[in-house]
């Protein structure tokens, strides 16, 4: 038996219909307050001093009132990610428990779209647990799922920023502020039909969990960390010595200024430059003095504490012999 292929398309076309349509079919969920905070980057160009300038419009969307925070980047680094997430916990005066984000590199370093596994960057990791809230990934390519934060920044780009001249970057700054509060807050949201900031006020701004006088977590933090048997406590993905003798202890932490300070017993025993990197090993190598057979890196200055290869490729293995035996040779316990 044989037919004509228009004959074939025709019988075909309302299968075809129906796979296309269960494609782009999303629910509809509504999250109650305080639940969920959608974020997002959108770029655009923007008359700025006379020139055609690359933004970076990070927006947050609260998922229940639909209050909506802006703020303008000049790049889409991670730290425009964590400024922009802590300038938006600033705003609505407290957290979410979670943020919902797309599958940004900065953020997320993979998301099988198959099985759904989801394994986010190390530092977004300790954002997270500085600030108390869960971060959860879209589904790979399937950015409506975060669709009140993808209609926010359409609505950024489109009421906010076109058809305007602005004069300096500082005058495009204090525009977004004043367009959240005058527009973006006051406007009748057409899914809920009430003015987010009402909305907001009523319901969400007591279920948010609040910041206390929190610092940015690029300013500050405290950690607890247990010194491994590389002489070594791990931060955000790298690894900055300690003095071997307190392998196996427990530490404290401080991030600060730039700066990764460990303590113990009360008394500080490291202090070192924070690394930006990943992966990487900072080591001080007045940290190994005392122990015998291990290889000795080069002295360094106070205060600048080095990177040793030796180290790192394994000539110093003595170390990783247990700690009664670096005891026996200084005569006993170092406590």
């Amino acid at each position: 038996m044989t037919a004509l292929l228009r004959t074939i398309e025709r019988a075909v076309a309302p299968l075809r219909q129906a796979l296309r349509a269960e494609a782009r079919a999303c629910v509809r969920f509504e999250t109650p307050p305080g639940k969920q905070l959608q974020i997002d980057f959108g770029e655009m160009r923007a008359p700025i001093g006379g020139e055609a300038v690359r933004v970076h419009l990070f927006v947050a969307t609260l998922g229940y009132s639909r209050r909506v925070f802006v703020r303008a980047f000049r790049h889409e680094r991670q730290s425009a990610w964590f400024d922009g997430l802590e300038g938006a916990f600033r705003h609505f005066g407290g957290t979410p428990q979670e943020v919902l984000l797309d599958n940004a590199r900065a953020l997320v370093d993979h998301h099988d779209a198959a099985t759904r596994e989801v394994r986010f960057n190390e530092r977004l990791h300790a954002f997270g647990q500085y600030w108390g809230v869960r971060a959860r990934a879209c589904a790979p390519y399937r950015a409506r799922t975060k669709g009140k934060d993808e209609r926010g920044v359409g609505y950024v780009k489109g009421n906010a920023v076109a058809g305007h001249v602005f004069a300096s970057w500082s005058a495009f700054e204090a525009h977004l502020a004043w367009w959240m509060r005058e527009i973006a807050d006051v406007r009748v949201h057409g899914t809920t039909g009430e003015a987010p900031r009402v909305r907001f006020e009523r319901d969400e701004a007591a279920a948010l969990k609040p910041l206390d006088g929190r610092p940015p977590f690029r300013q500050a933090r405290e950690l607890a960390r247990r010194v491994q048997s590389d002489c070594a406590v791990e931060v955000d993905g790298n690894s900055y010595s300690v003095p071997w003798r307190l392998i196996g202890e427990s530490v404290e932490v401080r991030v600060a200024d730039g700066r990764v300070r460990i303590r113990h017993g009360g008394a500080e025993v490291a202090v070192h430059a924070e690394t930006t990197g990943r992966r990487q090993r900072i080591v001080d190598p007045a940290h190994f003095h005392g122990v015998a057979g291990a290889a000795r890196p080069a002295a360094a200055s106070e205060g600048s504490p080095t990177a040793d290869p030796r180290i790192e490729s394994g000539e110093a293995a003595a170390l990783l012999r247990p700690l009664a035996e670096y005891e026996s040779l200084i005569g006993g316990g170092w406590r």
